[in-house]
């Protein structure tokens, strides 16, 4: 793969429970474990981060996949859900389910662009056959 553009972050401090900031400034926060895992939640977590980057970029593939086939997007939205927890044979895995709103499409063509955007989205690409990744498509306001 030929790289167009590399992100760069620091994490300093604790952890979980300290601070990242990225190379050009842009990002600069304080970082805390979620109160359901026992922290106090005063910051944003990386299961957080990965929700919002895996939303932004699969929105981005969709827009692309319905631009090629001409489909109509407006008012679409992607969200995304991370689930952290333990796995059987120990450690920590991960779990994620993308929430894709096609509001002016029909049910079957808005599965089929799900399913196209997922086969182009480098997060979907980085995290096949990983972690569990759940596709639903929000019923159409009809």
């Amino acid at each position: 793969m030929k790289a167009l553009y590399t992100a760069e972050a620091l994490a300093t401090g604790d952890g979980r429970n300290g601070h990242a900031r990225s190379s050009d400034g842009r990002l600069d926060f304080d970082l805390a474990i979620p109160a359901a895992m026992g922290g106090t939640g005063d910051g944003t977590n990386p299961e957080q981060l990965f929700a919002a980057g895996y939303a932004a970029c699969f929105h981005s593939a969709l827009q692309l996949v319905a631009r090629q086939a001409k489909a109509n997007v407006a008012d679409s939205a992607v969200g995304a859900r991370v689930g952290i927890g333990s796995l059987d044979g120990g450690g920590f895995g991960l779990e994620v389910t993308l929430e894709v709103s096609l509001p002016h499409l029909a049910r079957a063509e808005a599965e089929d662009l799900t399913a196209k955007a997922h086969q182009v989205c480098p997060y979907s690409n980085a995290t096949r056959g990983n972690i569990e990744v759940t596709l639903v498509v929000a019923e159409a306001d009809e």
